[in-house]
């Protein structure tokens, strides 16, 4: 009961939390901490002890989901070479800077000091999808930043498993085996993804009930993560690719009315899970820095050096990454690589993967460094998603690289003049046809005539026929056809493809059954 009442006190607390944001113009996810951590240190506070299983289990998955439902795949086969070299080379290179930081600062063992980089080594696709939603940047830097976060997942779970594995066992590093494990964890991962995106895809197409595919679509994440971590392989990359191939064929999958309910529920599900997992984020560190043993009060300043060392190799690492950046920002690569490197947030994912930390080595003794190593991963979290969170938007705005209100109202204007351009060809060759009734298509001229002309549709009459209502529905799926033939040739921004195809199925839910 006691569980019940602290997630709905979270949800009270989160849903005041964003509506101040809002207001405020402050990223959700820094606000949400702040409040967290507020709340913790008020006396007389409940602990707060979250199961690592429930985060990764309950929370992970839809969230990790809809961040790869709203990856862009064209986008992206832009963008792979800067990905890869930040989803491999920068987490190795991270995880090596802060284990040697950790040891020189904090005392660690070597090996729970490995343990400690591996941890933070990643960014987290959450947290950065989170913050970036609010940011107007063009669309391949909003996708080389998401994409690193969702794709640099293997590389820091392996690193994090052999470096657990070590500390456990106490064993040597075998390299071979290493390269087996990620290949099974990030291929394995693909290969299950991928197949739980086929099978869920023929299931969708052949389901017209919006209540069953809104239980599909909010079982699939947890159906790819439970199958991958049940095979041995990464939960986390087989949500990733099941999410990014769906979100690539969601057009044809579902109609209008569907889209519309499944968006209207994830959006809900996603508020909720992003804002109670934020507030934990806050509320677990004075916990579990009253577990410190005694002789470690020096960890705040140890953290902010740690964070300072992940920060100074991502910008290290971004450097000779300009040049790759061109492909994403043009002469504008440095903005590109300033951006990308203080978006570099980490938030959920380490902290699971922390809180997982076996308690005990093979022998039954406790690990040593442990509740440092949870302290550490909870502070370095916290320090960036209120430092970087906080002041991502005013680098973004400085970098020149956000895109103007009027850029995107422009680009969202001009697609939708083009839409009705291709709508009204379409009616003109079925007046040639003399397929429709005379007056069915002099009143659908009207209204495309005037929505062009940026006037008010006034067809006679309160009433839509039959005939009326089908020719309107033809309509929308010409422009469905055009708003994807411009997407696909890069005329418009994924961005302004998603608000357009929104305005479509409400239009055409609007209009009732075919």
């Amino acid at each position: 009961m006691r569980e019940v009442a602290t997630v709905l006190f979270l949800v009270v607390l989160a849903t005041a939390v964003a509506t101040f944001a809002r207001r405020w113009r402050i990223p959700a996810p820094s606000l949400l901490v702040l409040a967290g951590l507020a709340v913790a240190l008020i006396p007389g506070a409940p602990e707060l002890r979250i199961p690592p299983q429930t985060i990764a289990l309950v929370v992970l998955p839809p969230l990790l989901y809809a961040a790869a439902e709203e990856l862009s795949l064209r986008d992206l086969r832009m963008v792979w070479r800067p990905v890869t070299i930040l989803a491999f080379g920068l987490v190795l290179a991270s995880a090596a800077a802060v284990g040697y930081i950790a040891v020189a600062v904090t005392g660690l063992p070597p090996v729970m000091a490995f343990v400690l980089g591996a941890v933070l080594a990643s960014t987290d696709p959450v947290a950065v999808t989170a913050l970036g939603r609010r940011l107007a940047l063009p669309g391949r830097v909003q996708v080389l930043v998401q994409a690193e976060s969702l794709f640099n997942d293997a590389t820091s779970l392996v690193l994090f498993k052999v470096a657990v594995g070590i500390a456990v066992a106490a064993g040597a590093v075998s390299w071979p085996a290493v390269g087996g494990e990620f290949v099974l964890l990030a291929g394995g991962g693909s290969v299950i993804g991928a197949a739980v995106a086929g099978v869920v895809a023929l299931i969708r197409r052949r389901t017209t009930d919006p209540v069953l595919e809104t239980v599909i679509a909010l079982v699939t994440p947890y159906t790819a993560y439970v199958l991958a971590e049940s095979a041995h392989t990464s939960g986390i990359t087989s949500v990733v690719v099941a999410g990014v191939l769906l979100g690539r064929s969601s057009h044809r999958l579902s109609d209008a009315q569907i889209r519309l309910q499944l968006h209207a529920v994830y959006a809900v599900v996603v508020f909720l899970l992003e804002s109670v997992v934020f507030s934990i984020v806050g509320l677990e560190l004075p916990t579990l820095v009253r577990d410190l043993p005694s002789g470690t009060g020096w960890w705040p300043l140890q953290a902010l050096a740690l964070a300072a060392v992940l920060i100074g190799v991502r910008v290290l690492w971004m450097l000779p990454l300009s040049a790759a950046a061109k492909a994403t920002g043009g002469r504008h690569s440095w903005r590109v690589a300033a951006v990308v490197t203080w978006a570099g947030t980490r938030g959920v994912m380490p902290l699971a993967a922390a809180l997982s930390i076996p308690l005990t080595t093979t022998s039954g003794a406790l690990l040593p460094g442990r509740p440092l190593v949870l302290v550490l991963t909870t502070a370095v979290i916290v320090f960036t998603l209120v430092v970087q969170g906080l002041s991502l938007a005013p680098i973004v705005s400085r970098s020149g690289l956000a895109l103007e209100p009027e850029h995107t109202a422009r680009e969202e204007a001009d697609a939708r003049d083009i839409l009705n351009r291709a709508a009204l060809a379409h009616v003109d060759q079925l007046a040639e046809l003399e397929t429709q009734p005379e007056p069915v298509i002099d009143r659908m001229r009207r209204g495309l005539g005037a929505r062009l002309d940026h006037t008010t549709d006034s067809p006679d009459g309160n009433t839509m026929d039959a005939a009326y209502r089908e020719l309107r529905h033809e309509v929308i799926a010409v422009q469905n056809a055009e708003l994807r033939r411009l997407f696909d040739e890069h005329r418009i921004s994924d961005t302004t493809r998603r608000s357009l195809q929104h305005d479509l199925d409400r239009e055409d839910a609007a209009l009732g059954d075919h």
